[in-house]
């Protein structure tokens, strides 16, 4: 039975993409089952506050670019409408692996995944999204779930070597905050032991790290103009563009926070990184010409984003077992 009370899914399309929405008392959370599983909309309900950010372009129709008509890196960032994306099997940049030629953050966050019901009552709503890759030998799937009277969505993911040979993979979660809820003094909150790894210490050899002048403890990294910068204030528009990798979780979580806070937990056996990248308004020229004011905390199976070989190279890319099955928890709360 349709309902508009309690936990309820909606079915529909945004800008012609197959939606979902998961709601409840509390929350609404949009999910485009036909773009990559993305989600584009967390609305906390009683303050009104969306923690998605959506860039200036708006959400477009990847399908255009699915037969090779784009470059490696427009075929993400041109149709990158900002929220959360599912990253698998490469992170960053364009990649190649084993003679597979891998896009930016490519291949599933492209891809039209599959959708079905789960659950649907009014204690609890859920949808299995799921989609194989097309150049590499992998099946995605995640349940996403919203029970009545909460504010936290749970999210567990599957991924599956369908071949009978060892693979390597990058695993992430792209997840970025902006405004209204995002402005300048926001504070973010790590685990205690967490070590900081800038990317030009992240891209040698594990062993060259120290002499390369990192990891730092958490929050503070060395300053461009000497000095160090606190990481865990979000800055000024126009700060310099960034990104760090954060590593040494116990537990995996982070809480970003103004008036209201949002808190990610995480499997970080499976992700044991967290790449933190700030695009505040420096980065003049494509794509964002100084119109993003936008902070990412995004937990990785792997860094830098110099994508899966760099990743294979370095020791830090996920290992998928002949047809092993690699499962993921995480949680998305907001607290008020």
């Amino acid at each position: 039975m349709r309902r508009n009370w309690a936990a309820r899914l909606r079915h529909g399309t945004i800008d012609g993409l197959r939606a979902v929405t998961l709601e409840n008392e509390r929350l609404r959370v949009g999910v485009l089952p036909g773009k990559g599983g993305d989600v584009v909309e967390f609305l906390h309900k009683p303050t009104d506050t969306d923690f998605v950010w959506l860039t200036p372009q708006g959400l477009r129709d990847p399908r255009d670019h699915l037969h090779g008509a784009a470059d490696g890196v427009a075929q993400f960032v041109d149709h990158y409408e900002g929220g959360w994306q599912e990253v698998f099997p490469n992170g960053g940049a364009p990649s190649e692996y084993q003679g597979a030629r891998l896009a930016q953050h490519g291949e599933v966050s492209g891809l039209p995944w599959e959708c079905e019901v789960v659950a649907d009552s009014p204690e609890e709503v859920a949808v299995r999204l799921s989609v194989r890759t097309r150049r590499l030998p992998y099946r995605m799937e995640k349940v996403l779930r919203l029970r009545s009277g909460t504010t936290a969505l749970e999210v567990e993911g599957r991924a599956t070597n369908e071949s009978g040979l060892p693979l390597h993979a990058m695993w992430g979660q792209h997840i970025v905050y902006g405004p209204p809820f995002l402005r300048p003094g926001a504070r973010i909150r790590l685990p205690e032991g967490v070590r900081v790894i800038p990317h030009e210490s992240a891209i040698t050899p594990p062993a060259r790290r120290v002499r390369a002048g990192g990891p730092w403890e958490w929050p503070l990294v060395p300053a461009d103009g000497g000095g160090v910068t606190d990481l865990s204030v979000v800055p000024e528009p126009g700060a310099p563009s960034d990104i760090v990798y954060l590593t040494g979780f116990n537990k995996g979580w982070y809480e970003i926070s103004g008036d209201i806070a949002m808190r990610v937990e995480w499997d970080a056996s499976v992700l044991p990184y967290l790449w933190m990248w700030q695009e505040v308004g420096a980065s003049t020229g494509y794509p964002w010409w100084g119109r993003a004011y936008t902070v990412g905390l995004e937990p990785f199976a792997g860094m830098p984003t110099d994508g899966l070989a760099a990743a294979v190279a370095n020791g830090t890319a996920l290992t998928l077992k002949p047809h092993e099955t690699k499962v993921l928890s995480l949680r998305a709360e907001v607290r008020a």
